[in-house]
């Protein structure tokens, strides 16, 4: 279910809240479906439960799980999530453009940088979306 990555430069409990953001999302968690225990999680992962009690608190404030008192945390899915996910990839990509043309690479090689991304994915069974 959830991997870290220790090369990855972000924090790890970073990387849990953007799994699992990816996971409710993608409908791979379902609404109200009761998320693992931090203790479990924890344990399975071989980390600091502190570090999944913050995952799950920023999950809880940015809206994607809830917690019942004396019962656990909750997938709490809803459509706005899915706008404010693309919004943050959308000011992630003008980043990575502005960046870009900082260094030189222009509009038509970005673009073909994409049309082969999106080849390579279809060819992988990945999602088109054109």
């Amino acid at each position: 279910m959830i991997i870290i990555d220790y090369k990855d430069a972000r924090p790890i409990y970073e990387q849990v809240v953007d799994k699992f953001q990816k996971l409710i999302l993608t409908g791979a968690l379902e609404p109200n479906t009761r998320m693992p225990s931090v203790r479990s999680l924890a344990v399975e992962l071989s980390i600091n439960p502190n570090t999944i009690q913050r995952a799950y608190t920023e999950l809880e404030r940015q809206g994607f799980i809830y917690t019942v008192k004396g019962r656990g945390n909750f997938v709490a899915y809803d459509e706005k999530l899915l706008d404010v996910r693309k919004e943050q990839l959308l000011g992630k990509l003008r980043e990575l453009v502005r960046e870009a043309k900082e260094i030189g690479i222009g509009k038509r090689e970005l673009a073909g940088w994409l049309m082969k991304d999106q080849e390579e994915a279809g060819a992988l069974g990945g999602k088109e979306n054109d």
